[in-house]
Formats: C-alpha cells, sequence, structure tokens
C-alpha cells in the first residue's frame, strides 16, 4: 500500500467539525430532508418541457484506448478513463445500469474490461452515482489500482473488500510515476443515507503530467474564490467540470453547476479548455436530457470563443495534447 502523502494543518478538511464536514467557502448543504422528499414524489408525474436528446455516442477507439499516448475518454456521467504521466486513470466509476433510483439512459462508453491496467481509480465523494460499488469491484477484479478518496470515504471501499485505499485531505498531493493527483476542495456535500449527511469529505481531483494538468471537478456549485485558488496553484489545461443537474435550483444551485456556471468556472480557473460531464446518462434533475448540451454549446457561440469547448460524445477519446505558445 502506498505511503500517505504529508498532511498540510490548514487544510479545511483536516478536522470535522461537530455535525461532519463543511465547505471552505460559503454555506454547506444540509438536506433539509420533508421539502426533498415532496421534490421527489411530485417529480415523478412531471415531465422536463424542452429538447428530450441524448448526448451523442459513438463506438470507443480501442486502439487509444490500449495506447500509451496521454487522451480522455467520456464513459458517460462523471466517469473518464484517463492516461496521463504514464499512468492510466478512471474518474468515479460508474458502468451500473441502475444506481438507486436510476435508470442508465447511455450505455457506457467503453466496457470496463476494454480499458487498460488501470493504475489509479479516483472517487470524489460518496453519492451513489459517484461512488458505485459494483463498478469498483469489477474494476478491481480485473485491474490492481490505487483508489484514492476523500476522508473517511475508505470505510466503504474497505466494507467491500477493496483496496489498497488511500484515504487523502485537500491539497494533498499522491504521486506515482510521473502522475500527480491532488485532492482540491469542491463546493457540495455528501451523504449514503438521511443520517450520514456531511460524514465524509468531498472535491475533486488534479492529474499532473509531463504532457499537461488536468482537473475534474466531482460535483461541485459555482464557488468563484475555490475556483480561483485551484487556478493560482495548478496551470490546467483541461478542465473536465458539470454542466447538469442543476434544475430546480432553489436547493441544486448551491451544490451543482449549470451550463453557464461551468463557463464562468473556466475563466476562474484560467484552464484552457472546458470538457462538460454530468449530464446525459442518469435523469438526476428536472431539465429537459437535452438542455444542458443546448446551453453550454450557446454560451460558449455567445462568447465569442467556442474553441475553447470540448464537447466529447460517449465514448470519444480525445488526445491531450498543451497548445502550443
Amino acid at each position: 500500500m502506498p505511503e500517505e502523502p504529508p498532511r498540510e494543518p490548514s487544510s479545511p478538511g483536516r478536522t470535522p467539525p461537530r455535525g461532519g464536514f463543511r465547505n471552505a467557502y460559503g454555506q454547506t448543504w444540509r438536506q433539509p430532508l420533508l421539502p426533498l422528499l415532496k421534490w421527489r414524489i411530485t417529480r415523478m408525474w412531471r415531465k422536463p418541457e424542452g429538447s428530450d436528446a441524448l448526448p451523442p455516442a459513438v463506438e470507443h477507439d480501442a486502439r487509444l484506448l490500449a495506447s500509451d499516448e496521454p487522451h480522455l475518454t467520456w464513459i458517460g456521467h462523471s466517469t473518464f478513463a484517463l492516461r496521463l504521466g504514464g499512468r492510466a486513470v478512471v474518474t468515479d466509476p460508474v458502468w451500473s445500469r441502475r444506481i438507486y433510483y436510476m435508470v442508465r439512459r447511455q450505455r457506457p462508453g467503453a466496457p470496463v474490461d476494454a480499458l487498460p491496467t488501470i493504475d489509479v481509480v479516483t472517487v470524489s465523494h460518496n453519492h451513489y452515482d459517484h461512488l458505485d460499488v459494483p463498478s469498483l469491484r469489477k474494476i478491481a477484479e480485473l485491474h490492481d489500482p490505487v483508489f484514492l478518496v476523500p476522508r473517511r470515504n475508505g470505510s466503504i471501499l474497505r466494507r467491500a473488500g477493496l483496496g489498497p485505499v488511500l484515504e487523502m485531505d485537500w491539497w494533498e498531493t499522491y504521486e506515482t510515476g510521473e502522475l500527480a493527483v491532488t485532492l482540491v476542495p469542491a463546493h457540495h456535500w455528501s451523504a449514503r443515507t438521511p443520517f450520514s449527511v456531511n460524514r465524509m469529505l468531498w472535491g475533486g481531483f488534479v492529474f499532473e503530467g509531463p504532457e499537461g494538468v488536468a482537473y475534474h471537478s466531482g460535483d461541485t456549485a459555482y464557488e468563484p474564490r475555490m475556483l480561483r485558488d485551484i487556478g493560482e496553484r495548478f496551470a490546467i489545461d483541461w478542465a473536465v467540470m458539470p454542466i447538469g443537474a442543476y434544475h430546480p435550483e432553489w436547493f441544486l444551485a448551491s451544490h451543482h453547476m449549470g451550463p453557464e456556471d461551468a463557463a464562468r468556472a473556466l475563466d476562474d480557473l484560467r484552464a484552457r479548455w472546458l470538457v462538460p460531464m454530468h449530464y446525459g446518462t442518469f435523469d438526476i434533475t428536472d431539465e429537459p436530457r437535452g438542455e444542458p448540451l443546448e446551453r453550454i454549446v450557446a454560451e460558449f457561440e455567445r462568447r465569442g470563443d467556442p474553441e475553447r469547448l470540448r464537447v466529447l460524445a460517449i465514448g470519444e477519446s480525445c488526445r491531450l495534447a498543451r497548445a502550443s505558445g
């Protein structure tokens, strides 16, 4: 098992306050049960108005997936296969057909057994659409990865017989070969049950290799101070950020981005390109399925810099290479 990286004493997640962890910037969601239950019941009979189009899907590039060339492949939702710094990584692995009460609307972009040897698995937080134990078990059966998780999430994996597991705090870094992986803050919350709200830490991950720097935000609200702090510490090339699960805003705005938020976040991070995620795989919230993609494309057209938006089809790969200059 790898050595635990050194901790920064000033890390906001270092000592959870009574009642659980909290966001370093602004308020932390506390999940009001009755309004949330009412919303989940009423949405069963409500059909969103707007485009019902799912994101495009393509056959995965088996040659590129198996190569040593730096690349990024969208499996669906928040799951990506990434090669950087000579290591293969999978983020928030979800291959299951059903997650909790949600049925998958698009098949995974590549079968889990089509992936090369996985060196590192990152899990951003403990919500079921990001921490899926059956998918983690499948990866463990096929590979022998290190599982990197925010603090206190390791107990879920260990109970499932998975390991090695390294729990990390914000701003801690794990290094393997030429790849450095740092857990960074996210503006979100956590829970596996109504009685475990914010008992486990959440975050995003920054991946640094000789070829460039990728940021996978996990789930997060738009919080400019947090994003600027991350952007000051890392020269991010590819920012992989959510654009879906934003309606109704009365509670989702405090922990999920919308499409226009993601565009602003790209500027706050001072990153080169945005790769959208967290849409078109599961019907999590009330916006029409096709709306997030339509809005993010329209926003970058409005801004006059559509070249900074890199939309992947499910199963599509893009090569990771820094822009010249």
